[in-house]
């Protein structure tokens, strides 16, 4: 199917789709939820909730053998220089039990908690980001999770050993003309007796270059006895009929075992589709909810090198007369980098603990440690390269060659990019938290902004949305922020008063609603197209999601024993770093250049701006912005690699 044949699917339905997928009523507390509605229930985080004694146990034995193996038998310079992990990796990835961290021990696996699970993600992948991703994909949205959360039992006794052990697993939704808009979802599954026949090409398949199973979204048709819609299917990758057409090369991650693949009449059983009909999208939402936690682990865990990387060469490096690290203007990037290591390490920690207990919702919680994980680990690994200089820019090969240790700082850099596009782009993930943030009210408010609903509608939602705000708004005023003694207890004897920032998240979480409930009712149904004004929402709350979980971390630390003190300084740091950030977002909401950012992208659309393009040469070679995806048998040869 080419691109310009792919199914046309208008704006509304393509929100329908989106909308009929998410999740749609909140069983339990969110921290994350009420910040945005304006109110900050600390109660939920703290004290920080913390793991069992025998999860602990458990889960340090494993890190100890997946830290040695990581430093004896994996050879990180070796993946980037062949752009492949070895077989004899992956073989003693397998043997060692890694692919089944997430899976029950009843299946082989080794029922790691997810607090568990991500430190040892953390951990593998900062010796290489591309096993990381692997070990990631395999688990996070590949066959085991959908398994786990929505699998048949049969399904389950049947996959998941071969997933905790044997077998490697991706997840395949994208395809090339179809990325965050899954409504134009072109493969298909048609039903054929007891079987469905798939066929469809698929983008940027992680791990199906090198994976045994495949979690499969396709379209099946509405028909007599089927319900249809985006369906997820178990598929066998060794099927008649399934074909790795490319191995696709990026700017980092240069491991990563990710290709296109494309399925003609392949058969699947009904006994392998995962959930009814039409459930795939949802499916595949429910399963990111703890599922985008990986992601945030690994971009702490590059903090944590960063860190390492630059303290050890500020140290050494020394520019008129003193180490590089004493001059103000590199002191400054470093304290950053160590203030946001440790607030990337709260949010993730704090997250996964509250999934492993599973009291609390964090849909949105895991979305914002995504989201804000990926675009600081970046500003990290950029601030690494301008510390180490040239050095920086340098390769670690050309480093070593030339005498100096190996750094693979531009590696780093190379690699992170990714996460901000990876399971959601930073856009997407915008839009997705704002859809949650502003859920209350579309609940008891949507039907006034529809264009679709009747006057008898309207007068419903105007008297369910007087009655809600009649009680909401008044609690936007004051609080406990205005408060000067509030949070007496983040104020110990000997260490940075760190209340005062906490006082702050109260009142900006309240400012924050107001700001929203505002924009609602100045541009009501077109709200929705203001991203600029949703993004700086959806930013503030991220710094004051993660202002209050390095509070609650360094709390933690200090009630332990465990380095009370530089947790203390470190959240200090961080919130006060951040307070800045967000009273920067508070005064863009309503002084930017939105309005004049779409009258210059509308002359750039329509070629008013093209002379200014003149006077380079385009070195992109020929081709089509993007691939045919026409079903049908493939021409090309299978590179798909079976490891043993």
């Amino acid at each position: 199917m080419t691109a310009s044949s792919v199914r046309p699917v208008s704006e509304r339905e393509a929100r329908q789709v989106a909308e009929a997928a998410r999740e749609q009523v909140w069983h339990k507390p969110s921290f994350a939820k009420e910040l945005f509605l304006g109110r900050f229930r600390l109660d939920l985080i703290h004290p920080h909730p913390a793991p069992a004694p025998d999860d602990v146990r458990r889960g340090e034995t494993f890190l100890d053998k997946l830290q040695e193996f990581c430093e004896t038998r994996v050879d990180a310079a070796r993946i980037e220089r062949e752009a492949q992990i070895p077989d004899e990796t992956l073989k003693g990835l397998k043997e060692l039990g890694a692919l089944g961290m997430k899976i029950d021990t009843k299946y082989g696996g080794l029922g790691l908690t997810q607090v568990y699970y991500n430190k040892a993600l953390a951990l593998a992948g900062s010796v290489s980001p591309a096993i990381g991703a692997l070990l990631s994909a395999h688990q996070s949205i590949g066959v085991p999770q959908p398994l786990k959360l929505f699998g048949t039992q049969e399904q389950k006794d049947l996959f998941l050993p071969r997933c905790a052990r044997t077998d490697i697993s991706a997840f395949l939704l994208t395809e090339p003309d179809v990325g965050s808009d899954p409504a134009r979802l072109a493969t298909t599954a048609v039903p054929d007796g007891d079987d469905y026949l798939l066929d469809g090409v698929k983008l940027w398949t992680t791990n199906g270059v090198v994976a045994d199973l495949l979690v499969v979204m396709a379209r099946v048709p509405r028909s007599e006895g089927h319900k249809g819609g985006i369906t997820a299917f178990v598929v066998e990758t060794a099927s008649e009929g399934v074909t790795v057409e490319n191995r696709n090369a990026f700017m980092g991650l240069r491991g990563l075992e990710n290709g296109v693949t494309r399925f003609h009449r392949v058969r699947v059983p009904a006994a392998n589709r995962i959930g009814p009909e039409g459930a795939g999208l949802k499916i595949a939402l429910t399963t990111l909810n703890t599922g985008r936690l990986s992601l945030p682990a690994m971009c702490a865990g590059a903090g944590k090198w960063c860190l390492k990387i630059a303290r050890e060469w500020s140290a050494a490096r020394e520019q008129w007369g003193k180490p590089i690290a004493k001059h103000e203007a590199v002191g400054a990037k470093i304290s950053f980098i160590a203030a946001t290591t440790f607030a990337l390490e709260a949010v993730i920690d704090l997250a996964s603990q509250m999934a492993d207990e599973d009291r609390n919702d964090i849909r949105i919680e895991a979305a914002l440690a995504k989201l804000y994980g990926s675009e600081m680990a970046w500003l990290m690994a950029d601030e690494l390269i301008q510390i180490r200089g040239g050095r920086g820019y340098e390769t670690a090969a050309s480093l070593a060659a030339r005498g100096e240790r190996a750094v693979p700082a531009e590696q780093m850099l190379r690699d992170l990019r990714i996460n901000r596009i990876f399971e959601g782009s930073t856009e997407i993930m915008h839009l997705l938290i704002a859809r949650e943030a502003v859920d209350a009210h579309l609940s008891v408010a949507g039907d006034l902004i529809d264009p679709e609903k009747s006057l008898q509608d309207k007068g419903k939602a105007a008297a369910k949305a007087g009655g809600f705000y009649a009680r909401w708004l008044p609690g936007l005023l004051a609080g406990p922020g205005q408060l000067p003694r509030a949070y007496p207890e983040f104020n110990p004897a000997g260490h940075p008063d760190l209340s005062p920032h906490l006082r702050y998240v109260e009142r900006s979480a309240r400012k924050l609603a107001r700001s929203t409930f505002y924009a609602m009712s100045r541009w009501q149904g077109r709200m929705e197209t203001k991203q600029g004004f949703l993004s700086r929402i959806v930013d503030i709350g991220a710094e004051l999601f993660a202002m209050s979980a390095a509070c609650v971390r360094a709390e933690m630390l200090r009630s332990r024993g465990d380095h009370g003190v530089a947790a203390y300084q470190l959240a200090d740091a961080f919130c006060r770093q951040a307070r800045i950030r967000a009273d920067e977002l508070f005064g863009r909401l309503w002084t930017n250049t939105d309005e004049l950012d779409r009258k210059v992208v509308s002359g750039v659309l329509s070629g008013t701006y093209e002379w200014l393009e003149h006077g380079v040469i385009d070195p992109s070679g020929d081709g089509p912005w993007i691939a045919d995806a026409t079903p049908g048998p493939t021409a090309k040869r299978n590179v798909h690699r079976r490891i043993p």
